[in-house]
């Protein structure tokens, strides 16, 4: 039987990809070089890429890519971006990153924009492949962009489709018809809010409110804030800064998870449709109710913090951080309280909204999930009524509820199954944790927050788990971050047979 699936279009594809890898490895050697560090573990990964990236493209010549190569292309990428992301982590031979295992699990982290690290001693690391971190979050949240808008949006993963009613994608394909086009567009946002992002934090510095940003500092911030990422080259996290850092960065992360289409418009002098985006509005709605949940909680139990502009402010910088899936910590949540760790491991199932460099299920699958629910309750006191979901003014089909609800169910199914191996494993090799540590791994992991809570707190590592969990953990990420479906599809016998 004739296989239905190409893959030599898939991987040549993938190669071009890596071919150009060699770029951003400028970035961590330009640091290794000024600091008179040591320039190896970037060199060789730079001709690697573009030998295997030459090599792999030379498979065929055929172009045209189809849903089928287009699943085995995106889960492909991201998996081999990983493994090239590790490779300087190993060469450095540093710490805890030395070993390959540790080193796949931190380049998944990043290249997923997970910002879950096996890190324990930040100071025994070079600033170059700390670099390195925040160069392949950043790399991240740019693929998952054009990913959401150009391939996803098309192949209807789990109700991706929706951007278009939601943000009007087609009429950015109006404009800009072909992928490169999309990709440069959003290329160019994706550029100016990081270079807005770090002078803004670096102008603090100037200004006299952050002594401790430095350039240094500010680049490797912006470049895993906007992507939602989360990895920083302090221990402390943004902790380690003054509060008006943590203001600044509010914003920006806020930014980040929202749609880059809807950003587009803005930039271009249209708001209506950022007025009129239902997503938008339950978006900024969950980071107020959260937020207000959770500084209630620290005032009524009289937590660590005191003084109301500092509860305040941890409360909105870790509400938002962690459903935007950024996973800073302005503070060790880990000391909070048991309703207000609870709301936070509420948060990590949310996530900003669609075409955004986000995470996790993403608001506008909740909010058409609570309308549809709305809409069933009402029909089942009125059956004769023919009463349609509609998001923004548009009607969502019943294939895009349904791919929903399937893809929501399916990713609270991959938490729970998670969650036990976690709890199994660690109990196997004498190192139990609890449930509720296990649970926060797990959904840390899968929905690519970062950090979770206990052995994996803010200020913790994901060190300590076994490496049969951190392999697991590895592919939760993976999994998670391209939206569950490419993966999971080339498991079926059906997708490779004619």
């Amino acid at each position: 039987m004739k296989p239905r699936v190409d893959w030599r279009v898939s991987v040549r594809f993938v190669g071009t990809i890596l071919k150009w890898l060699w770029v951003p490895l400028l970035i961590p050697l330009g640091v290794a070089l000024y600091d008179a560090t040591t320039v190896f573990p970037f060199v060789l990964p730079m001709a690697g890429t573009v030998v295997v990236g030459i090599g792999l493209e030379q498979l065929t010549d055929q172009r045209d890519l189809g849903a089928r190569e287009g699943f085995l292309m995106v889960s492909l990428t991201w998996l081999s971006m990983a493994v090239v992301g590790a490779v300087p982590f190993v060469l450095a031979s540093e710490g805890a990153l030395a070993a390959p295992v540790n080193a796949l699990f931190e380049a998944m982290s990043g290249i997923t924009t997970t910002g879950a690290t096996v890190i324990l001693d930040f100071e025994i690391h070079s600033r170059a492949v700390l670099m390195w971190r925040a160069v392949l979050q950043w790399l991240g949240g740019l693929g998952i962009l054009v990913l959401a808008t150009a391939v996803l949006s098309q192949l209807a993963v789990g109700g991706a489709q929706l951007m278009e009613t939601e943000t009007q994608t087609r009429d950015i394909n109006k404009l800009t018809p072909r992928i490169s086009e999309t990709a440069g567009l959003l290329w160019q946002l994706y550029i100016g809010l990081t270079g807005l992002n770090i002078a803004t934090l670096y102008g603090l510095h100037v200004v006299g409110l952050a002594s401790e940003m430095t350039f240094y500092d500010a680049v490797a911030h912006a470049f895993t804030t906007i992507s939602t990422s989360g990895f920083s080259p302090r221990a402390e996290s943004l902790a380690a800064f003054s509060p008006a850092v943590q203001w600044v960065t509010i914003p920006f992360m806020a930014t980040g998870a929202t749609s880059f289409i809807l950003i587009y418009f803005v930039v271009h002098g249209n708001t209506d449709r950022l007025r009129q985006s239902d997503e938008f509005r339950f978006y900024l709605s969950i980071l107020a109710v959260f937020t207000l949940g959770v500084a209630g909680i620290l005032i009524a139990d009289g937590g660590p913090h005191t003084g109301l502009e500092e509860i305040v402010r941890h409360s909105l910088f870790q509400v938002v951080s962690i459903v935007t899936t950024t996973g800073y910590a302005s503070t060790d949540f880990n000391l909070w309280s048991s309703g207000a760790k609870h709301l936070l491991f509420v948060c990590m199932f949310i996530g900003g909204m669609a075409g955004s460099t986000t995470c996790s299920i993403k608001a506008v699958r909740w909010l058409v999930v609570l309308k549809a629910f709305r809409r069933d309750l009402f029909i089942a006191s009125h059956p004769r009524v023919v009463r349609p979901v509609r998001l923004s003014g548009g009607v969502v089909t019943e294939e895009a509820i349904r791919d929903i609800y399937a893809y929501t169910l399916a990713s609270l199914l991959i938490f729970i199954i998670a969650t036990v191996f976690v709890v199994v494993n660690s109990s196997r090799v004498a190192s139990p944790i609890t449930e509720f540590e296990a649970m926060s791994a797990a959904a840390s992991t899968f929905f690519n927050v970062g950090p979770a809570f206990g052995i994996a707190g803010p200020f913790a590592s994901y060190e300590s788990f076994p490496e049969t969990t951190k392999l697991l953990m590895t592919f939760l990420m993976w999994v998670g971050r391209i939206e569950i479906i490419p993966v999971l599809v080339l498991l079926t016998p059906s997708y490779w047979r004619g």
